[in-house]
């Protein structure tokens, strides 16, 4: 393997955990904002008004 390979093989590791990252922390967000179970809303209440995610 060359330094070259080396490095793209690096780079392109690196940056899936991020998009993973992401995508889950996007994916977590969408479900707790919408979802109308009364122990999941009010488990998630203040943090949704803290960060002005409107919910209701």
């Amino acid at each position: 393997m060359t330094t070259r390979t080396l490095e793209t093989a690096r780079s392109q590791t690196g940056i899936l955990p991020i998009l993973f990252a992401l995508m889950l922390g996007l994916g977590v967000i969408a479900i707790t904002g919408h979802v109308q179970a009364s122990a999941l809303h009010d488990a998630a209440h203040d943090v949704r008004h803290a960060s002005g995610f409107p919910c209701h």
